[in-house]
């Protein structure tokens, strides 16, 4: 019975689903239960216009890509199936449903000895979790490491919400809200990384240019639909369309870079109370710094940097795709939510896009490695999914291509050692940078409060 209602539920989708667990949430901490439905009730409306926007992307965009890949003669044999594909085969995992109740109760348990400030309420996103468990699982054999994945990949992301507390406040202007999940939480590590090896190289560390910069100097030419439209173009010529094909296609580009931050905002609406009455009820009750609200990076998409970025990063994911050795994903299914990948690193480099480009282009290719080594581990979750039919393959470079699921399943199976230590000294002194930055950070707020008292 358990089963079939957790089943029920998760089938309604982020859509629904969230705006309920906001609405339970909400009305948990004192809101009055008519604000907290209109609240929730915006929020479901704000991710259902998220979904129009990525659709028009999609549609638009996929056949683009996939035309390119015929146009330079691109034989990538694995079809990337992106986060569509693979949620709902997660979902289906043994792990999934008990994945739930864990996730929330390492969130409890954080926030109790005071190990993070996010307050998780994106229940949808724990299947980000539960895919490194049903993966582990599938390599080892043993639902009870698989568990312990999900437990470790829980803890990390929670702290990624606190680390990333500083871009989603000060760059994002998302005051009391954290953006622990998926891709865009914890790839942020490697555009640390990238950014903190560029200012140490003298001449490298002084070029910047933004979607801001580009508006500035071009005027109504560099504004962001403008920019859409002639990314539009691009991909167009690239794909090899016709005339009128690539006018249809610019102008969808176009109406994504206007629409995607203005879909943003019903979310907003609805979050704002909720935050800060969350924050005020939870201070007073346990005292201590400011909580985070743990949400989805779907509000990331909402800056024209992410947004200029996401744009610019189809037809260079494929180009990373084409060049990285030994790759066999072809990109698609993630594509037309390529920005996820480098949301926290737009921020990370405060919208300079000079540096978004290099650690995005680091970023998409251990991605896109990552998820070549996976195929197998994602092809039998698949399978017993049962969405896949025999002899096939399939792959994703959201969560597929993911460090942390990446090297928790070196370290339980050492099936590739030297994979292990270069993914992970990469990763591991990423982490420890974004560990240091936001030290620094919080030293930095602490003598400002002090200096104002």
């Amino acid at each position: 019975m358990f089963t079939e209602v957790m089943k029920y539920i998760l089938d309604l989708g982020p859509t629904v689903m969230l705006p309920i667990v906001i609405l339970i949430f909400s009305t948990l901490l004192g809101m009055k239960v008519g604000d907290a439905f209109k609240a929730g009730l915006h929020i479901g409306i704000g991710f259902v216009g998220i979904g129009l926007v990525i659709g028009l992307m999609l549609d638009s965009i996929g056949p683009a890509a996939k035309a390119m890949t015929e146009v330079f003669h691109i034989n990538l044999n694995v079809v990337d199936v992106g986060w569509p594909g693979s949620s709902p085969m997660t979902w289906a995992s043994q792990t999934a449903l008990i994945s739930i109740p864990i996730a929330i109760a390492v969130n409890i348990f954080m926030l109790v000895t005071r190990m993070t400030r996010v307050v998780n309420v994106d229940i949808w996103n724990i299947w980000h979790m539960t895919f490194t468990g049903a993966l582990l699982h599938i390599a080892t054999g043993n639902y009870w490491i698989g568990i312990a994945g999900v437990v470790i990949h829980a803890a990390f992301v929670y702290k990624l919400g606190d680390w990333f507390s500083k871009d989603t406040k000060n760059f994002f202007d998302l005051d009391g809200i954290a953006i622990p999940h998926g891709s865009s939480a914890y790839l942020g590590p490697i555009a640390v990384l990238v950014d903190t090896i560029i200012e140490k190289i003298p001449g490298l560390n002084k070029i910047h240019f933004s979607a801001d910069d580009i508006q500035k100097k071009f005027g109504p030419f560099g504004e962001p639909v403008t920019v859409g439209f002639v990314m539009g173009l691009v991909i167009g010529l690239l794909a090899g369309y016709d005339p009128k094909a690539i006018a249809q296609l610019a102008v969808k580009t176009a109406a994504v870079m206007l629409l995607m931050p203005r879909v943003i905002k019903p979310i907003m609406d609805g979050l704002n109370p909720i935050a800060k009455h969350a924050r005020s009820r939870l201070q007073a009750k346990f005292g201590g710094e400011g909580f985070l609200i743990g949400l989805d990076p779907a509000l990331l998409l909402g800056h024209t940097s992410v947004v200029s970025a996401s744009l610019l990063f189809i037809p260079l994911t494929i180009l990373v795709a084409i060049l990285v050795p030994g790759n066999q994903v072809l990109p698609f299914g993630d594509l037309a939510t390529v920005g996820f990948f480098v949301a926290m690193a737009v921020a990370v480099h405060n919208g300079n896009l000079f540096r978004t480009i290099i650690s995005g282009i680091i970023i998409m290719s251990i991605t896109l490695w990552i998820a070549t080594q996976t195929i197998g581990f994602h092809t039998i979750l698949a399978q017993n999914a049962g969405t896949l039919k025999a002899g096939g393959q399939v792959a994703s470079m959201d969560q597929g291509g993911s460090p942390i699921t990446y090297l928790l399943i070196e370290l339980m199976t050492f099936k590739n050692v030297m994979g292990l230590i270069v993914v992970g000294s990469i990763y591991s002194l990423g982490v420890l940078l974004t560990y240091l930055r936001a030290k620094k950070y919080e030293k930095e707020q602490i003598s400002a409060a002090a200096s104002v008292a």
